[in-house]
């Protein structure tokens, strides 16, 4: 039987250094988001940054999509003053992942968004973004906390009790975009989760669920494909 087939972003690199000491730019994916996918039933397409005109063709050649975890989403998106402990600009990231979601979501293509992937579907439809969360940030290290899922919502359908999560994060939404909602809070209130409303398949997760052993939000993105 074929496996649907699921794009997923990549990170970009304007310089890395290969084994060989050259320097060029580079676009890659930590293979935790390959292998629990292809775990949960589907089959993965690395989609590097590309013009966002093409988003709409690319969008059409997929039965999912999924926006990777990242850097900052740059404030000028959603009208913000930079705050200095924001990242620098990945601009033609963001550009990219704009437009895929856009196309996602017009074509009613069923959509992920992790960690920044969730951030950046809040500002496409008009949300904000709290650039810092005090204490949510420890350079290079993943952390752990509860969310608790908001019941008669699509996460909640997925993961319906209380869970603990691998987080690596400073920044969370604000105020929601139009037609979202959120469908997981931290304990001191902070969204972790959010989603569109109706019938559409439309899922951002705060945290890294590659990097955990539980598949059932990467599962109910891939059963949501194999449907379309």
């Amino acid at each position: 039987m074929r496996k649907p087939l699921i794009g997923i972003s990549t990170y970009w690199l304007d310089s890395v250094v290969w084994n060989d000491s050259r320097e060029s730019p580079a676009a890659f994916l930590p293979t935790h988001y390959v292998h629990m996918l292809q775990a949960s039933g589907g089959t993965v397409l690395m989609l590097p940054p590309d013009q966002p005109t093409v988003a709409e063709h690319v969008v059409a050649q997929l039965d999912g999509l999924v926006i990777a975890g990242g850097p900052d989403v740059a404030p000028e998106h959603y009208g913000a003053v930079r705050d200095l402990r924001t990242g620098p600009p990945s601009v033609a990231r963001d550009n990219w992942e704009l437009a895929l979601i856009k196309a996602a979501v017009a074509t009613r293509a069923p959509l992920l968004g992790i960690c920044r992937g969730m951030q950046l579907l809040n500002v496409s439809l008009g949300g904000t973004l709290v650039q810092h969360l005090d204490g949510h940030l420890t350079p290079g290290i993943f952390g752990a906390h509860p969310v608790n899922p908001i019941p008669g919502t699509l996460y909640h359908s997925l993961v319906p009790e209380r869970s603990t999560v691998a987080t690596y994060h400073h920044q969370a939404v604000h105020q929601l975009g139009v037609g979202l909602v959120p469908s997981a809070l931290a304990d001191d209130g902070t969204i972790e989760a959010i989603e569109a409303v109706g019938t559409q398949w439309v899922l951002g997760v705060q945290w890294h669920p590659e990097m955990g052993s539980d598949t059932r939000v990467l599962e109910g993105l891939v059963k949501a494909a194999n449907r379309r």
